[in-house]
């Protein structure tokens, strides 16, 4: 069995400090879509894409006070991953977990000076619940984890080279075929 499913997401994403960065990200919402197949009552992969806004806030803690101002880079983050999916039927609930891979591409809003895109390999898990509220359409619930190393957007600031977590809680429709 196979289904689609669309959802609105909130991202979460902890902040990082580098050596002379410290990069504080903004809480963002965004979208979700997973095409996702069951082969047996249990096992299935799923493949998704997510879309939300990345902002990122930089500021220099550097030994010297003459450092860069606080730099803002408005930017939209892509993320395609894949992942193995491990579920069970009960009645019309199918609670799940996941565990994948994927990529995820940092791209500095338009007209921004001293940006630069950034890609970035991506870990991701999650957990949720699929209730069928109707034959073949149902809520999704779920939560999904990524971890990924901080994306290098503002030129002027040397990366962090730190692992970045970010919370994804989601809710949305899927439709069951």
């Amino acid at each position: 069995q196979s289904d689609i499913a669309v959802s609105a997401l909130g991202s979460f994403a902890s902040t990082t400090q580098g050596i002379y960065t410290h990069q504080d990200p903004f809480e963002q919402a965004g979208a979700l879509l997973q095409l996702r197949h069951i082969w047996n009552p249990l096992f299935g992969y799923e493949i998704a894409y997510s879309f939300n806004r990345a902002n990122q806030h930089y500021t220099y803690i550097g030994p010297s006070t003459s450092g860069p101002a606080p730099e803002t880079v408005r930017a939209y983050d892509h993320q395609v991953t894949a992942a193995w999916v491990v579920s069970l039927p009960l009645e019309n609930f199918r609670p799940f977990a996941l565990a994948g891979g994927g990529v995820e591409l940092f791209e500095p809003a338009g007209g921004q000076t001293g940006t630069q895109s950034d890609s970035k390999a991506v870990g991701v898990y999650g957990v949720g619940l699929d209730w069928e509220a109707l034959p073949h359409i149902g809520l999704r619930l779920q939560y999904r984890g990524n971890l990924y190393k901080a994306p290098d957007l503002a030129v002027i600031f040397p990366p962090t080279n730190q692992l970045v977590h970010s919370a994804e809680p989601s809710v949305g429709i899927f439709l069951r075929f």
